[in-house]
């Protein structure tokens, strides 16, 4: 049946129609605004990897925290038990894969950690991940690693195949705690807010650490290697000799040299003191304001003394700072949070948010620029405006109903494990490539920076399941509507609509899908076909005369028995044009 595909043809309705017809509701992130990433869900502590051509980015679901207190009060950071997952290819329009469920994949800890009694070793939270991955050099296979703390009482770590996963855990407790050497110890200072890089030799390091005393010279933050398993530390840590420190501890390796973020206390700015340490270190920066994002600079991580303060490179945020820097496309990018100015002061404002909600943030990304030969970060720009899109968005392929650059009143389900205790935490399980969206009347979605081709679109694919109309709307305002959809299945399945000549065509800043009227309306992925082309064909009419299959990370299979969950095939015909289709691994 996945390869049946069932093409209803449906009257559309082009025309035009008054402004007020075309109003939407409000956009929380403001139209035009690429700040923050997502304009629905809370996440904090960003971390990323670049891996197959797009940027993974994955934080604290403060989203949890917020659906366990009824969407009101102020985060305790309590009910965080699990961290989300997004990934984009253009930096624009992003991609939510749902969540990784640290709790479940963490459980058997509790009656290891019994058997000790040594509860710091356990689970309770997961809090600011740090992420990298390689390829295994002596199996030739990808792998990749995720840290997280448990609250402040240490490190732990995931492991899988994919940056989706399906991840788990390698150890039966914390990876780094107050028992391991060069730690900070219970009752002193915290072990959390890891930050892990793989160097140039191919050796792993994370940092850590912080919540020492409010003064110049804490001494809380912590280095140490870690094992070539990536799940061990090697030796003792030692400690970064940071002035104003205080957490948010990240590592990256640039130019050769190790490069050392975190975010600066609050403590009192003493001149005299500030003077002394420049002096006591040959620099000549002034002393960073509180919560600013500072950076430091090593050719030998585990000398103490050969960590250079440089200066601070990324702005207070009115809070608890936490960001990561990253490379992408070859460009630098400083991924950070902020505390609610944008998404949750805007969600209060339309009434949505009970007034007492206070520090659900949301992560934000504005571009940087860093000299690779020198280790030297330039001062960043935080702004609502965010960054600007690196590609034009192909409407040719398969696109992730759950990709966007905005919405208003979308919901995410895993088709395959859907639980209906919706309080607990609204993002799914693990991070899936199983993800859907639940779309009801009045919601839309709206993707940003398309490029039709010259010749236009002829056809839309919808993938979805229960009833639906849905109007595609594009411009920016007044938005004018393309066409009208109407789709019903009881099953998912994909249904093939004609779009009206000339109408999508050439490059178009936005497209609205924008939902009239909803019965149980499920929408998995969608597809244009370009005018000239016969489009998504059966894989009998197509004739291929080569295959491949790719995950929706974008790893490609040697056969399809390795995905978990949905594929991408892709064949190109005996015309040589490329045709794509998504089903099911296991079904055809």
């Amino acid at each position: 049946m996945m390869n049946k595909k069932l093409f209803t043809t449906v009257a559309f309705i082009a025309c035009s129609i008054s402004l007020a017809a075309q109003t939407l509701a409000t956009d929380y992130k403001g139209s035009g605004n690429n700040n923050p990433i997502s304009s629905n869900i809370f996440c904090a502590d960003p971390t990323g990897l670049e891996y197959n051509g797009r940027l993974y980015v994955y934080g604290s679901n403060d989203h949890q925290e917020f659906m366990a207190n009824g969407k009101k009060g102020d985060n305790s950071y309590g009910n965080i038990k699990s961290i989300v997952v997004f990934s984009t290819a253009d930096m624009v329009n992003w991609t939510f894969h749902g969540t990784i469920d640290t709790k479940k994949l963490c459980a058997s800890w509790e009656s290891e950690i019994k058997k000790e009694e040594r509860w710091y070793k356990g689970y309770g939270v997961s809090w600011a991940p740090s992420v990298t991955w390689r390829t295994n050099p002596e199996t030739g296979a990808d792998e990749f690693f995720l840290y997280f703390c448990n609250s402040s009482h240490g490190v732990g770590v995931l492991t899988a195949s994919s940056p989706l996963g399906p991840w788990k855990s390698p150890n039966k407790q914390l990876m780094i705690t107050y028992d391991t050497a060069g730690a900070n110890k219970m009752g002193t200072y915290a072990n959390f807010d890891p930050g892990v890089t793989i160097d140039d030799n191919g050796v792993g390091w994370i940092s850590f650490g912080g919540l020492g005393p409010s003064e110049i010279m804490p001494d809380a933050a912590r280095i140490v290697k870690l094992k070539p398993s990536m799940t061990e530390v090697d030796g003792a840590a030692v400690k970064i000799h940071a002035p104003y420190h205080f957490e948010a501890n990240e590592l990256n390796v640039i130019g050769g040299k190790y490069v050392y973020t975190y975010c600066s206390n609050w403590a009192n700015r003493d001149n005299n003191q500030w003077n002394a340490y420049k002096s006591e270190h040959n620099i000549s920066v002034s002393a960073p304001g509180g919560g600013t994002m500072c950076y430091m600079v090593s050719d030998n991580p585990l000398d103490p003394d050969s960590w250079v303060y440089r200066d601070f490179y990324g702005p207070g945020v009115g809070g608890n700072n936490h960001s990561h820097l990253q490379k992408f496309q070859g460009r630098y990018y400083h991924l950070y949070h902020n505390h609610g100015d944008i998404l949750l002061n805007a969600m209060k404002k339309e009434g949505e948010v009970d007034a007492s909600a206070g520090d659900y943030r949301s992560i934000c990304v504005n571009q940087t620029t860093v000299n690779e030969t020198t280790a030297t970060i330039s001062r960043v720009t935080q702004n609502s405006e965010g960054v600007k899109q690196i590609k034009k968005l192909n409407p040719y392929e398969w696109q992730e109903a759950e990709m966007m650059a905005s919405c208003r009143g979308v919901g995410y389900e895993d088709y395959t494990n859907i639980k209906k205790n919706t309080k607990i935490n609204t993002l799914g399980n693990d991070a899936s490539i199983n993800m859907q969206v639940k779309l009801k009347a009045g919601t839309w979605i709206n993707v940003r920076g398309i490029n039709y081709g010259t010749t236009g679109a002829s056809k839309f694919t919808l993938r979805a399941k229960g009833m639906g109309k849905m109007e595609l709307r594009n411009g920016s305002s007044p938005r004018t509507k393309v066409a009208t959809i109407e789709f019903s299945s009881t099953e998912m399945e994909e249904q093939t609509f004609d779009i009206p000549e000339g109408k999508l065509k050439g490059e178009k800043t936005n497209l609205y899908f924008v939902v009239t009227d909803a019965t149980d309306f499920y929408v998995d992925a969608w597809q244009f076909t370009e005018m000239g082309t016969d489009g998504i064909q059966t894989m009998e009419d197509s004739k291929p005369v080569k295959r491949q299959s790719y995950d929706l990370s974008g790893r490609r299979l040697s056969n399809s028995k390795q995905a978990h969950g949905v594929i991408i095939e892709q064949t190109i015909d005996a015309n040589g044009v490329k045709h794509q289709r998504k089903h099911l691994s296991g079904k055809q």
